[in-house]
């Protein structure tokens, strides 16, 4: 294989990670609450022959000296885009919205048969029983997964409910039948470093795998926003936030990128024929 296919084929088979993702982006342009991934490039590394014997004759010479020849692209950054999505009024007491773009519920979910924390943009929630036949009622996700408080404990919600209120500042207020009210305070945190996070099960965002190998710990990614840092915290009842996937954009990329992995294979093509004329030469 000669360095044209070399040089083709690393790049093909980063453009084939770029679609995927490109793909899972299009694939959740109707998830609520989901933030897209952009990707970028960076060339590999190259090689330089030094054809000039003479360096004296290098003098005042524009580019780097000698002649480059690289081996590729390599895609060097996948970064989630924390763009604010549209917000859509639904009428529907349990759908919440929240309005800044660094804001996230916490969720309870069970990962390889333990349970983890992870976060979520999608503020569709439902009051399921905790167990059949139960009056208490617990705030989960359309996923079934537990929304935690602010001590990362499931919200449970005791005997008939009259009337839900969320305020703008995260909490809960359940009315009661009975004309008893109960307070929660959601656990809602802001992340300050979206880059070692990454896209999880069911509409989740968990730790990254270089995260977890780096040793960075959950507090210098996101902060809780607990007691004063209440403030900081924008809500809004009856309406959901739509994907932040735009789908000509993508599809634009898709295009593109189409045709670069179209001319990459063209190259893998023409160096084949190349190689078998000169294998041909009696």
């Amino acid at each position: 294989m000669n360095r044209t296919m070399i040089t083709a084929t690393n790049t093909m088979s980063q453009l084939q990670h770029k679609m995927d993702i490109i793909g899972h982006n299009l694939a959740n342009v109707q998830t609520n609450g989901f933030k897209r991934k952009e990707t970028y490039f960076n060339e590999l590394l190259f090689q330089e022959f030094n054809n000039q014997i003479h360096s004296n004759r290098e003098i005042g010479r524009l580019t780097p000296n000698g002649i480059r020849q690289g081996v590729g692209a390599k895609l060097s950054q996948t970064k989630l885009v924390l763009a604010q999505g549209s917000l859509k009024p639904t009428g529907r007491d349990l759908d919440v919205a929240l309005t800044k773009e660094d804001l996230f519920f916490k969720v309870r979910v069970t990962e390889n048969n333990r349970e983890a924390i992870h976060l979520t943009r999608d503020g569709a929630f439902y009051l399921n029983p905790v167990a059949p036949g139960s009056n208490n009622l617990m705030l989960v996700t359309s996923s079934g997964y537990p929304i935690l408080d602010e001590f990362n404990q499931p919200i449970i919600v005791t005997g008939s409910v009259k009337n839900i209120t969320f305020t703008e500042h995260g909490e809960l207020i359940v009315e009661k039948d009975n004309l008893q009210k109960q307070t929660f305070s959601l656990g809602i945190v802001s992340v300050k470093k979206p880059q070692y996070l990454e896209q999880k099960m069911n509409n989740t965002l968990g730790l990254s795998n270089e995260a977890d190998e780096l040793g960075i710990e959950e507090d210098a990614i996101y902060t809780d926003l607990n007691g004063g840092l209440r403030q900081n915290i924008a809500l809004q009842q009856r309406t959901l936030e739509a994907s932040n996937v735009d789908m000509s954009k993508e599809m634009t990329d898709l295009i593109n990128l189409q045709r670069h992995y179209q001319f990459q294979a063209r190259s893998v093509t023409l160096a084949d024929q190349m190689m078998g004329l000169i294998n041909g030469i009696r």
